[in-house]
């Protein structure tokens, strides 16, 4: 079984106006484990002092819908980092490697071709009882770990972008 993704280093996030806004994209295919992914992302933005105010949740219809809405989010230019949740759920197709596979590819390619972190809040698992252990069971919550990710990649952007480098 995989583990926990490892902690990030707390950041000390901006107060008022020139705190940074995320968003949460959660595809609604397996929504009332999706939820629970969403609680999670919204939990570890909370604390980081992330006013809930200053995150947006976003639903799409399913994980492979998840890049496309992540670009149109990133071109904004009005989000410190997006998190992505869904998910999916191995069946009796390889329908399941396609979607996955596409999700996590389209994901990376939103946040390489903008700048914007997205982060992979995606689970992919072999049945719904890993599915709900990802999400919030004994394996973590696969939504907070994004979010966390994404919390700590906003501050280096923002740290590069200011600083023109890294500490």
């Amino acid at each position: 079984m995989a583990g926990r993704a490892p902690r990030g280093r707390p950041a000390a996030p901006r107060r008022g106006s020139a705190a940074p806004r995320f968003a949460i994209v959660a595809a609604r295919f397996n929504e009332r484990i999706t939820k629970r992914l969403v609680d999670g992302a919204a939990g570890a933005f909370a604390s980081h002092g992330v006013p809930a105010s200053r995150v947006d949740v976003y639903w799409v219809p399913g994980s492979f819908e998840l890049p496309q809405a992540a670009e149109h989010l990133a071109r904004t230019r009005r989000y410190a980092a997006i998190v992505c949740v869904g998910v999916v759920i191995r069946g009796q197709t390889p329908h399941f490697e396609h979607v996955a596979r596409e999700a996590a590819s389209g994901i990376q390619r939103v946040a390489l071709g903008t700048g914007v972190p997205a982060t992979f809040g995606v689970v992919t698992a072999l049945s719904e009882e890993q599915a709900w252990d990802r999400a919030g069971g004994e394996a973590g919550n696969r939504g907070e770990e994004a979010a966390e990710a994404a919390v700590e990649m906003a501050e280096f952007v923002a740290r590069v972008a200011e600083r023109g480098q890294t500490p």
